[in-house]
């Protein structure tokens, strides 16, 4: 019996590929528990198993305790009757009594079994775990085994199987059994009941490897793959550069004739696939991700949140868009920042609402000034003519002469402020945008378009607001700078005449 048992350990352990220790050490724990089955106590076991010999050893544990401190004679031993077995004995060692081992014979066997078929169980499970814990994100060959519930079991060789979730694939995809199929790993678990390690065909790291198989320039690092994102079965979009400038990384990656994308998009089930030129400017890089659409200028809106706005011709829009948004849905996947395509009359209207929310706030201001001017000379007028009342009852006649020669002078005051204001009135309109040496004819049309006739207009108008015109959102630095310049040189003259 020892003889076979150490036969079937060796084999368990070249089979499984599990150190044979942990089977004896299984092996050791079922005898453990079978003794105490077949004893019927509640003393405490120990066994032991020679691997050379094969021999098995099983025995009871009691601890020497004082004579009058024995709480269970089957867990402790007076030092007395200790003292009789071992020489030196002390208060507190373990002292073991042999048992007979003929005694458990099948039941000992049958638990033996249960222990050790589990103790196999959970090494295979921890070794499993840990080769491929190790290997997330390769690609593997796997031969497809059988179908439970939509997901694929996949055998990934050695005895290892793997499985794919119906989410993991595309829905173009078709296997049947025995097929072989290239997948990427993607998790490993040692708890669950299913197979341990998981595997896809929709993970864009996939894709990445797939670049590294067949593109040597991307496989030695000349080519560099920046970032992928996948829509699996349909499209897919990869961000490459080049560390060589010889090197162009899309025709490396594209090969003669197309020969390295037919491959992939091949391996892919004919997976759409756009090659993007990667940029550290995330303009131009989004620009690219938008890719075939013809882009006219990108706006960064929100750079703490990563937000930006990418602005096309209306002929463009749907291409940009893609299919129920996949394009730019793809592309912001690609760059990490969140996009907004917009068309040029989206962005004016924009901008023509703004600024109408900019005069009726102006409007608004002057309103409120204009309101509190009446009421503070209201209120003052209203002191004056108690005053003058008062004056009157006093010297009514002195008064009558007095007021007659204050109205002479009040209308001639009235006439000279009317004067006064029309000339005002007239100087307030501003300076007209003709004025503005360097100002072009066509950008001077595109500001009044916008209601911005005078260089003053421009002077007080935020800056923020005016960089929102379409037409002028390259050269409206320019434009104020010029109104400046303006205002800093005649300003001087006004103030010094």
């Amino acid at each position: 019996m020892s003889s076979a048992l150490l036969q079937a350990i060796d084999q368990v352990s070249r089979e499984k590929g599990i150190d044979a220790d942990i089977i004896i050490s299984a092996v050791e724990e079922a005898i453990i528990a079978a003794s105490k089955k077949i004893f019927k106590t509640d003393e405490s076991f120990g066994a032991s198993f020679n691997r050379q010999t094969g021999e098995l050893q099983v025995w009871a544990i009691k601890e020497v305790v004082e004579n009058d401190e024995v709480v269970n004679p089957k867990l402790h031993i007076p030092f007395e009757e200790a003292a009789l077995y071992y020489e030196g004995v002390e208060v507190g060692d373990q002292i073991q009594f042999t048992k007979d081992t003929t005694k458990l014979g099948r039941i000992a066997a049958h638990a033996a079994k249960q222990v050790i078929m589990q103790k196999v169980r959970d090494a295979e499970k921890e070794k499993v775990y840990t080769d491929f814990s190790d290997r997330l994100g390769d690609v593997v060959t796997a031969v497809v085994r059988r179908f439970e519930r939509g997901n694929i079991i996949m055998d990934l060789g050695n005895n290892v199987e793997g499985v794919m979730y119906r989410d993991e694939y595309s829905k173009n995809e078709r296997f049947s059994q025995n097929d072989r199929t290239k997948v990427v790993i993607v998790g490993a678990d040692r708890s669950t009941k299913e197979p341990q390690v998981k595997v896809s065909r929709s993970d864009a790291r996939l894709l990445i490897k797939l670049f590294e198989m067949e593109v040597p320039e991307v496989y030695d690092q000349t080519v560099v793959i920046k970032n992928a994102a996948r829509e699996a079965g349909d499209r897919s979009k990869i961000a490459v550069y080049s560390t060589d400038g010889d090197v162009d990384p899309i025709g490396a990656c594209v090969g003669m004739g197309g020969s390295r994308v037919r491959s992939i998009i091949r391996e892919l089930k004919g997976e759409r696939l756009d090659i993007i030129r990667y940029s550290e400017d995330i303009q131009v890089f989004a620009s690219n991700a938008l890719s075939p659409a013809k882009i006219n200028r990108v706006i960064l809106t929100d750079p703490e949140n990563r937000r930006l706005e990418v602005i096309v011709d209306d002929d463009q829009l749907s291409l940009a868009i893609g299919k129920r948004g996949q394009n730019v849905r793809l592309a912001s996947k690609l760059c990490g920042w969140s996009i907004e395509v917009k068309t040029e009359e989206q962005k004016r209207a924009e901008a023509a609402e703004a600024m109408e929310r900019m005069a009726q706030a102006s409007a608004a201001a002057q309103e409120e000034e204009a309101a509190a001017a009446a009421a503070a000379a209201a209120e003052e007028a209203e002191v004056e003519t108690d005053e003058e009342t008062v004056v009157s009852a006093e010297a009514p006649e002195e008064t009558a002469a007095a007021t007659e020669e204050i109205e002479g002078e009040e209308r001639d005051e009235e006439y000279d402020e009317d004067e006064e204001d029309e000339d005002e009135e007239g100087e307030e309109e501003g300076v007209p945008l003709t004025e503005l040496e360097g100002l072009s004819e066509e950008h001077r049309e595109v500001l009044a378009s916008y209601s911005i006739h005078y260089i003053e207009d421009i002077l007080y108008t935020p800056l923020e607001v005016l960089k929102q015109i379409p037409e002028l959102s390259d050269n409206i630095d320019n434009i104020v700078a010029l109104a400046r310049a303006y205002e800093q040189e005649f300003g001087e003259e006004a103030e010094d005449e």
